[in-house]
């Protein structure tokens, strides 16, 4: 309960930061989704060809050779905070395709305390409610071909819905562009331009809730935050390829650059922009068993002694894909490798020729 308060008074608190670009904007939508993509540390954006490509990089939907649906579920922060995705996509026609996605990310059952003490300055437990702090993204994603054999395109449209208890909600909204290529010897590239028109997210706040906090602390919160806040773009560009082997074995190796307009502690890091290189691979048996590994996130990280050290976050994963079923799981976090609580994230894939 102590940490569900704690992440709560962190939801709160953010909201009064002076409202400017943000590095951090709507990040729950940088986490990812899809097992298989996770336990490669996220390097898919070139060869990502299924209905989870509307998140990743909706050129990828083309690929789409009937209608698909996709699940998954995770938990970070020893299960306070559940995350959860649900995709379906389907082809047009030869040469387009359409998907939604919709992801949730929330923290439910935070103690409201506001009210513990009465009006006499009595504690009173009855008045303790639980409210939640929850995160929406919808994402309605198009791809199409293009005349050039084998280069497609994706664009999102993405609908922001973030929820505070009572406290405060908020609409954003934004676009994404994708581009996919895939050269004759099977090279693959990829571009996923996130926010590029800058996603603008707008707050409304309970003003009767608000004055009857405004007072507590002296010289906190005694204003109310600003009310609109705006992501900056982002980019993801990516080349992979998969190699055959005694036609049963197959590797496939990606290598992704996440680049951000910001100075952070990216390994690359710049007053223009900081890149975080990402590796993933994933070696499959007769296109049935999957393993899968990645290396990502990796930040030049202060220590306790003012000297820096690179650290990184290693990723795992395993797959099985059986007459249109495909059932993934990865194990994975949020930090790197020196963070203690990694999450299992599992997640599923139905392709609907298994109905046809």
């Amino acid at each position: 309960m102590k940490t569900k308060l704690v992440l709560a008074l962190y939801f709160v608190s953010a909201l009064s930061i002076a409202q400017t670009a943000r590095k951090y904007s709507n990040e729950f939508m940088n986490i990812g989704v899809d097992a298989a993509a996770l336990g490669m540390s996220n390097a898919v954006v070139s060869h990502t060809n299924d209905v989870t490509s509307g998140y990743w990089n909706p050129a990828g939907l083309v690929h789409l050779e009937d209608n698909q649906l996709a699940l998954m579920h995770s938990s970070y922060f020893a299960n306070i905070a559940n995350y959860n995705f649900i995709a379906y996509a389907m082809p047009i026609d030869d040469r387009s395709a359409v998907g939604i996605s919709l992801i949730r990310f929330g923290v439910d059952d935070i103690l409201d305390t506001t009210q513990l003490i009465d009006e006499q300055g009595n504690i009173n437990y009855d008045r303790i409610n639980t409210f939640s702090a929850a995160d929406y993204g919808v994402v309605f994603s198009y791809a199409r071909k293009l005349p050039l054999d084998g280069l497609n395109y994706g664009v999102n449209a993405k609908v922001i819905r973030r929820i505070i208890g009572d406290f405060a909600t908020s609409w954003g909204f934004g676009l994404d562009v994708g581009i996919q290529f895939e050269t004759k010897n099977n090279w693959k590239f990829g571009l996923m331009a996130r926010d590029i028109t800058t996603t603008f997210n707008t707050w409304t706040f309970n003003e009767e809730k608000f004055e009857s906090i405004s007072g507590a602390i002296e010289g906190q919160n005694q204003e109310l935050p600003e009310t609109t806040e705006i992501t900056i773009p982002k980019l993801q560009l990516g080349m992979s390829k998969e190699f055959i082997f005694n036609y049963d074995y197959s590797l496939r190796a990606a290598f992704d650059l996440n680049v951000r307009f910001a100075q952070t502690n990216d390994i690359v890091s710049t007053d223009f922009a900081s890149i975080n290189p990402a590796l993933g691979f994933q070696f499959g048996y007769t296109d049935l068993v999957f393993l899968r590994a990645g290396l990502g996130n990796f930040q030049n990280e202060l220590q306790i002694d003012n000297s820096t050290d690179m650290t990184f976050q290693p990723n795992f994963g395993v797959g099985f894909k059986y007459k249109g079923i495909s059932i993934d799981y990865a194990f994975t976090d949020i930090g790197d490798q020196s963070a203690a609580l990694y999450s299992n994230v599992f997640s599923l894939k139905l392709d609907f020729s298994i109905f046809r």
